[in-house]
């Protein structure tokens, strides 16, 4: 087993007590801030020394590499991108502190992803549309790495998804911008050119997430290993569950649970140092 670290800067003294605390036979560079220790042995020292020196570990099967993978699957808000859409727009109508303590308490599994939806959308009743453009155009960025992480998951022939609990307006928009290959999310009801507070067809929630990881998967002929996840909220547990390597990207507690690593420091393309 192999331990990947990742870090804005890692220091050589953490670097030396991390390779002594695994009785690693070598430490490796992966790139200007990550590296790999080899032959490592797993330890309940490595979170302790990681933890307040801002490294990001994960524990690798020697010889994994990308080239392992058919399939990754990403979350959209707070995972891919930098914001909670709805909530920037529930801003636009002034009602930004009322839908994002519902977002948070979902985020948290404190409420049922369904009902908390539901809440949600029906308080944006009567918003023009136009505010999905102005918050696609000024308010959401992409979060470091998500480019990086595309064009290199292309470039090795890996099917990519963009599934979220979110909005069609946006995964749509997302898609043709990062090339994914599939996007899947919910779609707001809109007339008159107005928002309607309700959805059109099936929830996309986190039991739907993962299925369509799951047909996906199937559909290529692809084995549960040679699937990457990544997400941040309660939503995405089934999903990173069912892959064959999750990934809790600046993730709530609860996700750290059932995901193989996390990621809180360094930017989305860190996933692909850990396979490199």
């Amino acid at each position: 087993m192999n331990l990947v670290l990742q870090g804005d800067e890692i220091r050589i003294e953490s670097l030396d007590a991390l390779r002594i605390a695994c009785a690693a036979s070598r430490v490796e560079p992966i790139g200007p801030h990550a590296w790999r220790l080899v032959e490592a042995t797993p330890s309940s020292e490595v979170e302790a020394l990681c933890f307040p020196a801002g490294i990001d570990w994960a524990w690798i099967p020697d010889g994994r590499r990308l080239a392992d993978f058919g399939l990754f699957v990403s979350d959209m808000d707070s995972t891919l991108i930098n914001i909670e859409c709805i909530d920037e727009v529930a801003d636009m109508y002034g009602m930004k502190s009322d839908v994002a303590a519902i977002t948070e308490a979902a985020m948290r599994g404190e409420i049922n992803f369904r009902e908390s939806l539901a809440r949600r959308v029906s308080l944006l009743a009567g918003l023009s549309e136009d505010a999905l453009a102005v918050v696609y155009e000024q308010r959401l960025q992409l979060n470091p790495g998500a480019e990086a992480l595309l064009a290199t998951l292309r470039a090795n022939g890996i099917r990519t998804i963009l599934v979220s609990g979110g909005f069609t307006y946006f995964t749509d928009r997302l898609k043709a911008r990062l090339g994914f290959d599939e996007a899947y999310a919910n779609e707001l009801e809109i007339l008159n050119g107005r928002l309607t507070g309700r959805i059109v067809g099936p929830i996309l929630d986190a039991e739907a997430k993962a299925a369509h990881l799951r047909t996906t998967r199937d559909r290529l002929g692809l084995g549960r290993d040679q699937v990457i996840a990544v997400g941040d909220g309660a939503n995405d547990i089934p999903m990173l569950a069912a892959a064959g390597f999750g990934v809790a990207y600046r993730a709530k507690p609860i996700v750290h649970q059932v995901a193989d690593c996390r990621i809180d420091h360094v930017g989305l393309d860190g996933i692909l140092r850990l396979f490199a």
